[in-house]
């Protein structure tokens, strides 16, 4: 995550002093931004060799664990915020792992690909898969397991009782609060459970 926009927007979720897991956490860069502007302490989970070494040289405690194994290492809220930024559509185990967040953590925030966003409607009707900024990959090579959209989490978040505390889109490091399953690349929702 490197547009200081976006960092903003999410750092802004995370109430200053908390305790975060970042799962997914790629470079550190976030839970370096959260440990240097918001005064947090906690873990990035990565399982990446190189991300691992990046998370290290930026002075980031990262744990290297497959998150399709499940979080049950940590218990019950032990920590206050646990990110899933750019990472659920990553796993298999997509509904689980959001439970698992709701359950370490007193607050959830997830990020992900909105597959709703204009451009990607656009290029599916116009009988494609898309390809953009937000969505770079071919079909055939796409690390992406799963899409979703900002209305589909809204739905998922309900089935699974989280309470939806923040919800908006960003598009190219802007916030979108209008419309943001049509106008947003970036689905954003800060959740609690029950």
């Amino acid at each position: 995550m490197s547009d200081p926009n976006v960092m903003h927007s999410i750092a802004r979720l995370v109430p200053p002093g908390s305790r975060v897991l970042d799962l997914g956490c790629g470079d550190g860069a976030l839970l370096a931004h959260l440990q240097a502007t918001r005064q947090c302490t906690g873990y990035g989970v990565e399982i990446d060799d190189a991300k691992l070494l990046a998370c290290v040289k930026r002075g980031v405690n990262v744990l290297q664990l497959n998150l399709e194994g499940g979080l049950t290492m940590f218990g019950d809220d032990a920590f206050d915020v646990v990110l899933q930024i750019d990472t659920l559509q990553h796993l298999r185990n997509a509904q689980t792992m959001l439970r698992e967040t709701a359950r370490v953590g007193r607050i959830g925030v997830v990020a992900f690909p909105n597959f709703a966003h204009w451009p990607n409607r656009l290029a599916v009707l116009q009988g494609h898969m898309p390809v953009t900024k937000r969505l770079p990959y071919e079909w055939y090579d796409t690390p992406n397991i799963r899409v979703g959209t900002f209305n589909d989490f809204e739905v998922l978040a309900r089935r699974n009782s989280l309470t939806i505390e923040d919800s908006f889109g960003l598009h190219e490091g802007r916030e979108v609060r209008v419309a943001p399953n049509l106008l947003a690349s970036t689905a954003v929702f800060k959740f609690t459970s029950g």
